[in-house]
């Protein structure tokens, strides 16, 4: 009997392809690109051994190793695997699918211009003195276990409080503010540190920092640098450098109407 091919095969392939194609590019992207060429091999010795060859004694063996194997996988890639199903979840198509079930406002609008005023006012001063800054603003992840990190102030957002938090001397400058319900809600946090090799070398720590969050989450990272007085912004996963208070008062109020 001859193989056919119907459009459901197809449709099966160009599934596993894709899905095959995006786990490639999260594993390089986490700097486990061996690893999964590894599970790879495995899998396709695995079906040889087993569907081709059908040797039962090895194709046993290597079944129950498969079966421990899947287990062991989703301890080892438990970030990549909450990575990849956050991108999913905050697909555009997808997001634009729950706007049908939420109401915006105008008001939001005008009480989002009164929470980014201060932020780039800040923003702006301390560039200027070259005060080193990080500041997340959460949108639709929590980021309560960063926030659990640092000291809760959960304050109404001000320049000279931010300036304040950010001051040299201040116990509070090297970690990083989370605002969340247009509030301030803690400071001196610990952020995940990106890895990606693509960050360019002059960046810093902080701008690892940002980074590492834009990476994990919708949050917005944005970044005073203490040895340039430059700012910068990470969204989701990638920087915009080099922002002037017109690009980042923009950037901001583009980004936070997102859901």
């Amino acid at each position: 009997m001859p193989f056919e091919i119907g459009i459901k095969d197809l449709i099966d392939i160009v599934l596993v392809a894709a899905m095959l194609y995006y786990i490639y590019r999260l594993m390089k992207e986490s700097r486990s690109l061996n690893v999964f060429i590894g599970i790879m091999v495995f899998i396709l010795v695995w079906l040889f051994v087993s569907q081709i060859m059908e040797m039962r004694l090895l194709g046993s063996i290597m079944d129950k190793l498969v079966s421990v194997g899947v287990i062991g996988l989703i301890i080892l890639f438990q970030e990549e695997i909450r990575k990849f199903l956050y991108s999913l979840g905050a697909h555009q198509r997808f997001r634009r699918i729950s706007n049908i079930f939420s109401l915006v406002h105008h008001k939001e609008q005008e009480e989002d211009k009164e929470t980014i005023m201060p932020i780039v006012m800040a923003c702006m001063s301390m560039a200027k003195d070259k005060v080193g800054a990080l500041i997340v603003i959460e949108r639709g992840v929590s980021l309560d276990d960063i926030v659990d990190t640092g000291e809760r102030i959960d304050a109404k957002i001000a320049q000279r409080l931010i300036e304040n938090i950010f001051f040299k001397n201040s116990p509070l400058h090297d970690g990083a503010m989370v605002i969340s319900k247009k509030r301030i809600k803690a400071a001196g946090c610990i952020l995940p540190v990106s890895h990606d090799q693509d960050i360019p070398k002059e960046l810093g720590l902080r701008h690892r920092a940002a980074m590492g969050i834009s990476q994990s989450s919708d949050a917005l990272a944005i970044v005073v640098s203490e040895e340039t007085g430059r700012i910068s912004m990470a969204i989701r996963g990638e920087f915009r450098l080099r922002l002037s208070a017109e690009e980042l008062e923009s950037l901001l109020a583009k980004e936070m109407q997102q859901p």
